[in-house]
Order: structure tokens, then C-alpha cells, then sequence
């Protein structure tokens, strides 16, 4: 019964938690175009990522220290 008084506060602040960072992602146009995100799989030259995504590949000097590592 103990373990209640210390779960119940816990579990109500993780939902809290849970609920600001919906609330960012909401705010932050996360959802905003998610057709353009699902069609993008179809592009052939992968050009349509945004300015700050990166198609994953890494920069030359960057690929060779890890293979280093």
C-alpha cells in the first residue's frame, strides 16, 4: 500500500511529461505535412528532404574515421 503513495504521484507526472512534449511537437508543426513524408519514399533522387534532414550518408572524412575506430 506504501508503494501506492509513491507510484500514483510518479505515473501522473510521466503522463504530464508525456502530454508537454506532445504539446511541443504539436506546436513545432511536427504533424504538419504528413502526406508530403509519405510520398517521399516514392522520389527517385531523394531530393525532397528538407535543409536540415540528410539523406544518411556520412561526408567523406567523417566515413573514414570510423571505419578507423
Amino acid at each position: 500500500m506504501e508503494a501506492l503513495y509513491l507510484l500514483i504521484p510518479f505515473s501522473v507526472l510521466v503522463v504530464l511529461g508525456v502530454l508537454v512534449v506532445f504539446a511541443w511537437a504539436l506546436h513545432g508543426d511536427q504533424f504538419e505535412d504528413l502526406e508530403r513524408e509519405g510520398q517521399r519514399i516514392f522520389d527517385e533522387d531523394g531530393r525532397s528532404l528538407d535543409k536540415n534532414q540528410t539523406d544518411g550518408t556520412l561526408p567523406a572524412e567523417e566515413s573514414s574515421a570510423r571505419r578507423q575506430r
